[in-house]
């Protein structure tokens, strides 16, 4: 009986096979690692990003609020300024009780610091 011999293989043998296939493995792997932390760069770029963007805008909406509070407060000083004075001063007496009434006002909460200081100089100018 003649034994034949297998033909021999023309392609690469099994090692060089899962040679090729380990490194292709590694590669994708070193590629999908590099691409994901990448990815996660960006994401955490565009999230600072938009937190900076809300505290401008965050920033923007305070200064508003500032600027018409003191809009509000320089209205009411032309105001009190424009205002005659309710009564000439007939004395001492009633400038004192002017004064205490202000001081009431101010405590009640009804006057800031600001218009208490307008009021009493209007008061005490005469």
């Amino acid at each position: 009986m003649i034994r034949r011999r297998p033909a021999a293989r023309s392609g690469p043998s099994l090692v060089g096979t899962m040679a090729r296939t380990a490194v292709i493995a590694g590669t994708a792997t070193a590629v999908s690692g590099n691409v994901a932390a990448r990815g996660a760069q960006r994401a955490q770029a565009q999230q600072q990003q938009n937190a900076a963007q809300q505290a401008a805008i965050n920033t923007q909406v305070e200064v508003e609020q500032m600027r018409q509070q003191i809009d509000s407060l320089q209205a009411q000083q032309v105001q009190a300024a424009a205002e005659p004075a309710a009564a000439p001063a007939a004395g001492g007496a009633d400038m004192i009780a002017q004064l205490q009434q202000l001081g009431e006002l101010r405590t009640a909460g009804i006057l800031n610091d600001a218009e208490f200081e307008a009021a009493k100089a209007r008061i005490l100018a005469g």
